[in-house]
């Protein structure tokens, strides 16, 4: 398992000092006076909700992977899929760090090749984050006939203009020039790949036909899914379902600590505190946490009862996945997880 753990390291010791200020400015024991009062049943099912959201998208990646020509099962992607969560959420930027060790667990689990590994988990993230910018927009609407937007507000609003705008741009930009990324990846890979070659020991430098035959598998596993239109519906749908139960686990948070809000105010917010899941924190961690309190509270939750919330919510979303996708990822590791099993 390639991790950088000092980089990890740091990243968990920056992202703690981040959530340490984070606590002193809310106040610690209003943060703790609001936790003991929560409803244990309620909190019972924000982690339910969790599991439910996790299974949603590892089931978009067991559709990515079957169409992909993967035997793979239902319940093992969803296990795989918890190791690649664990593997995002301990690494730097997120998905973007976590990415190419999550394509190292599918290729081994799911028997498939690195980079149709890396397209698939690439391909579900892309497609995980579609849903998203609909459900933050629905959550914008609404919002915009109730409250008068403040600074905080307005910028989340901008922000998810933004990304409405700029996803669609781009991945249509990105389709129809998909040769030309593709030439230019190879170009840049090559003399990358060569270095890393004559650095590493007892390794010797891919050949350009390799690298050029493995970026070119990549973007051919890509258009294989992009071609799939039901299983692009499919994966939508998992992935839809996984931002709902995102939403759900923090309202859930929030009525248990009893906050009872407007549903939609999980849709907006939830969505924007994913975005700073691209910070250099593993996971997010810190700033994902700063942004969905600041969100709460300018839409009137108190600065206590909103970062108490926040803390259920991640715990179930990003501590629980940690903990079990670590030790699924450490079977993987091993090299005893048999493919389809």
């Amino acid at each position: 398992m390639d991790i950088d753990l000092r980089a990890s390291v740091v990243g968990f010791a920056l992202a703690g000092v981040v959530l340490a200020g984070l606590l002193w400015a809310v106040g610690p024991m209003d943060v703790a006076d609001a936790i003991r009062r929560a409803d244990p049943t309620v909190l019972a099912a924000v982690f339910a909700v969790a599991v439910c959201w996790l299974s949603a998208w590892g089931l978009a990646l067991w559709t990515v992977l079957s169409g992909l020509g993967s035997s793979i099962r239902a319940h093992v992607a969803i296990l795989v899929f918890a190791a690649a969560t664990f593997a995002n959420n301990v690494t730097p930027f997120g998905q973007a760090g976590g990415e190419p060790v999550a394509a190292l667990f599918i290729s081994r689990s799911a028997g498939t090749e690195y980079e149709t590994g890396l397209a698939a988990i690439a391909s579900v993230d892309s497609i995980n984050f579609v849903p998203s910018i609909g459900l933050a927009s629905v959550g914008i609407v609404y919002f915009s006939t109730q409250v008068s937007f403040g600074s905080r507000l307005q910028f989340a609003s901008y922000a998810v203009a933004a990304l409405a705008i700029a996803v669609p741009v781009l991945a249509v930009v990105g389709w129809n020039y998909r040769y030309r990324v593709e030439a230019a990846a190879v170009r840049v890979a090559t003399p990358v790949a060569s270095l890393v070659g004559r650095v590493v020991p007892r390794r010797s430098p891919p050949t350009a036909d390799a690298i050029r035959s493995r970026v070119e598998g990549f973007f051919h596993a890509i258009e294989r899914v992009s071609g799939n239109r039901r299983g692009l519906a499919l994966t939508f749908g998992f992935a839809l379902l996984g931002w709902l139960c995102l939403a759900t686990s923090l309202w859930l948070s929030l009525f248990a600590l009893g906050q009872t809000v407007a549903y939609p105010v999980a849709l907006v917010v939830v969505p924007v505190g994913a975005i700073a899941g691209a910070t250099p924190l593993p996971g997010g961690l810190g700033g994902v946490e700063a942004v969905l309190i600041t969100l709460l509270v300018a839409l009137g939750v108190s600065n206590g009862a909103a970062a108490a919330a926040v803390i259920i919510h991640r715990t179930a979303t990003y501590v629980l996945p940690t903990v079990v996708g670590g030790g699924i990822a450490g079977v993987l590791g091993s090299d005893t997880f048999a493919a389809g099993s």
